[in-house]
């Protein structure tokens, strides 16, 4: 953890000794009573905390001082075909960790419906993944995540036009696709416009799909001759295109 973040509910209440935010405090980083570390509250500000007592019962009693602001989410916009719940939780960690403003996770023709099924964007977990993406970028704020199934509502509902206004931010519109693309994430044209980036489920995009991208204005570029694990597509493609974009 490169900073300890705190949901804002928690604020004036202790850490339990089983906390894994204590156990790095107290076992990994050997912290004691009045010794200060990196943290921040979700969503809110970021600066240091102090550690004002250790109960006896273990668990950890803390001060904030946050005097710094979060730096600000990067214009890309992943979309990502359901993957596998356990890579899933992956996913939203890195995504989190790179900055991006925003996920959505797409039902698409080829991917497995069952994934769509994990508890996990209800039971807290993908939020626990976020935040500790977060943690690990020394940000304070989050990813809202977003599902839309069928691909085709989302094409449709265009989210990304709601959050930029006027021509001149228009989004460049992607989709990772090594079947037939039009060129290479790896060699496009550095810009400056906010990205949309559109990545596949385990099998791909079906030839039906890969007509309505076309026709709602994304370029479909390559990431080379190698198979992906939709993961590591997803994350490689969103490194590339921030590289493009100049935010690296």
């Amino acid at each position: 953890m490169n900073l300890i973040l705190i949901e804002e509910h928690e604020l004036g209440k202790t850490l339990s000794r089983r906390d894994e935010r204590t156990v790095h405090l107290v076992k990994v980083l050997h912290k004691k009573t009045g010794d200060t570390f990196d943290a921040g509250v979700v969503g809110g500000g970021r600066g240091r905390g102090r550690i004002e007592k250790i109960n006896l019962d273990g668990s950890l009693r803390i001060s904030l001082r946050l005097d710094e602001d979060a730096p600000a989410r990067l214009p890309l916009r992943a979309a990502v075909g359901f993957p596998r719940p356990i890579q899933l939780r992956r996913l939203l960690r890195d995504l989190s960790s790179l900055g991006i403003c925003a996920v959505d996770l797409l039902g698409t023709d080829l991917g497995d419906k069952n994934y769509r099924n994990t508890r996990l964007l209800e039971d807290g977990g993908a939020r626990a993944a976020l935040v500790e993406g977060a943690s690990q970028s020394r940000d304070t704020t989050i990813p809202p995540v977003s599902f839309f199934a069928p691909l085709d509502q989302w094409l449709a509902g265009r989210p990304w036009e709601k959050e930029n206004a006027g021509p001149a931010a228009l989004p460049l519109l992607i989709a990772a696709d090594n079947v037939r693309p039009e060129g290479a994430v790896s060699r496009l044209t550095p810009t400056r416009r906010p990205v949309v980036l559109a990545v596949g489920p385990e099998r791909g995009w079906s030839d039906r799909e890969r007509d309505i991208l076309e026709d709602s204005g994304f370029l479909r570029l390559s990431l080379g001759e190698r198979a992906l694990r939709t993961e590591t597509a997803c994350v490689a493609a969103a490194v590339l295109t921030l590289e493009k974009m100049g935010e690296l």
